[in-house]
């Protein structure tokens, strides 16, 4: 390991492009912190600090804040890649809608939990500002009429306002922000699928590009990361952050939302 070495945090990576992000970087040297639930994956990446964590939890994520926190004091990257599509609706034992508590609330705690990493490289299903994702406003927890594509399209357009809210909140600060879709990727796209969806992914990992591929534009925006405080991208060619899907009200009141839900978790 050199002076020059990076710390790098991948929530999900024990699987999939996480786990690909994982094995460049500790090739390389560098140390890899990766989050997820399997142990016996995380053990075939020699050398990498695995912290076990059901991330669909506040509490678990609250917990694994303060591990690396404590541990590393200077993280160069948090790579946020861990998902998980749910055809039917679930939800988890502190009453949160799982695909909104792991893909956009988990994210949401890392991101302002972790203390001052270089960039965030927030990895998104929808690219990011795609116009078919919408927050639902009145049930975010999606109680009426559940469908598996609207909470991943939710959980995309709601990161999409963090990433703002957050540039906002932080734009004096060391960190960039960046939201990227990695394009089309055979991956393992972990879920609980009806046989409808199953197919379309199988369709998706036949056709899709090799995970070395896929993982490039992420490295990219790790290795260098933009100048502004927030950028988005679809693989290598930035997208605009002022379009409505970047709206700074809507940011502004999700983010008000959020913290009135993660205080309500603290009771």
């Amino acid at each position: 390991m050199t002076s020059t070495a990076k710390t790098i945090v991948i929530s999900g990576g024990t699987d999939g492009m996480g786990r690909a992000l994982a094995s460049t970087y500790l090739r390389r040297g560098d140390t890899a912190v990766i989050i997820g639930r399997d142990a016996a994956k995380a053990a075939t990446l020699p050398g990498a600090h695995f912290i076990p964590a059901d991330l669909s939890l506040v509490s678990e994520n609250r917990r694994v804040l303060k591990e690396i926190n404590a541990r590393y004091p200077a993280v160069d990257a948090l790579v946020l890649c861990a998902r998980y599509f749910r055809s039917h609706r679930f939800v988890t034992a502190e009453g949160v809608e799982g695909v909104f508590a792991l893909e956009y609330l988990s994210r949401f705690l890392l991101s302002h939990g972790l203390d001052r990493p270089r960039v965030i490289v927030n990895v998104s299903g929808p690219a990011p500002g795609v116009p078919t994702g919408r927050i639902h406003w009145d049930d975010l927890m999606l109680e009426r009429g559940y469908d598996g594509v609207a909470a991943q399209m939710q959980a995309g357009r709601a990161n999409d306002l963090l990433a703002v809210a957050f540039a906002a909140r932080h734009s004096a600060g060391p960190t960039r922000y960046v939201l990227i879709n990695p394009g089309p990727v055979s991956t393992s796209f972990a879920g609980d699928y009806d046989p409808a969806t199953a197919a379309h992914v199988t369709a998706l990992q036949r056709h899709g590009a090799r995970v070395g591929e896929g993982i490039k534009p992420i490295i990219a925006r790790i290795d260098a990361p933009p100048a502004e405080p927030l950028s988005a991208f679809m693989r290598f060619d930035p997208i605009a952050v002022n379009e409505p899907s970047f709206a700074p009200g809507d940011a502004a009141r999700l983010d008000d939302l959020t913290r009135h839900l993660l205080r309500s978790q603290e009771k």
